[in-house]
């Protein structure tokens, strides 16, 4: 059994990513391995965030292990929330202070959306991974729209207001396994998966 850390403590992302590594991989949270200090993401792109997360744990551990930052693009709002998409409420607007963080996100999203007919948004995701000293970058992205009410109740984050391209359903309100065919997550996943198979396989290695 191989061991990877994914730097997370996010039972949710963690449910996911356990769903889509292939057999003969165990993937542990920071938790799990006795990391409990918030990890700094304090750059511009996504990149930078998952490998800021990732080379945190393997300096702190020296395990071979993997980070994720995933930020939606509104069209309409300029590519916001972006790389800010994680604490969008907290930023610059001190009418969010004391709410739940994603609910709050959600809440300014919607507002700042408010009369707006263009709703072209898209989830993307970038995992960084050090895999015996050496990195590796995987990308995943999903087109999509983002509806004007709250709906479902899976999920996390922006999932209960974004519809997948093609699709009815809001993220929120599809089951794990119908998410997983079609997310950002998913698809960046997929790369990361096919290169641990079979390692010849760059994807967007750098």
């Amino acid at each position: 059994m191989k061991e990877l850390v994914f730097a997370t403590n996010n039972l949710h992302k963690l449910k996911e990513i356990r769903s889509l590594l292939p057999d003969g991989y165990h993937v542990a949270g920071l938790r799990d391995v006795g990391i409990t200090a918030e990890i700094p993401e304090d750059h511009l792109t996504l990149e930078e965030n998952a490998f800021q997360k990732a080379e945190y744990v393997y300096n702190q551990l020296g395990l071979s292990c993997f980070a994720d930052d995933t930020g939606l693009e509104i069209d309409a709002l300029n590519g916001e929330p972006g790389v800010f998409s994680a604490r969008y409420s907290r930023i610059g607007d001190p009418v969010y202070p004391e709410m739940e963080v994603a609910a709050g996100n959600i809440r300014k999203v919607l507002e700042k959306m408010d009369g707006l007919e263009n709703r072209r948004a898209r989830f993307r995701t970038v995992i960084a991974l050090i895999l015996d000293g050496k990195r590796h970058a995987f990308e995943g992205s999903v087109e999509g729209k983002i509806i004007r009410e709250v709906r479902g109740a899976e999920g996390f984050g922006y999932d209960p207001i974004f519809i997948p391209e093609d699709r009815e359903l809001t993220f929120a309100e599809m089951e794990l396994e119908q998410k997983n065919r079609v997310s950002h997550r998913a698809r960046a996943f997929g790369r990361l998966t096919e290169f641990l198979v079979r390692p010849g396989t760059t994807g967007n290695g750098v």
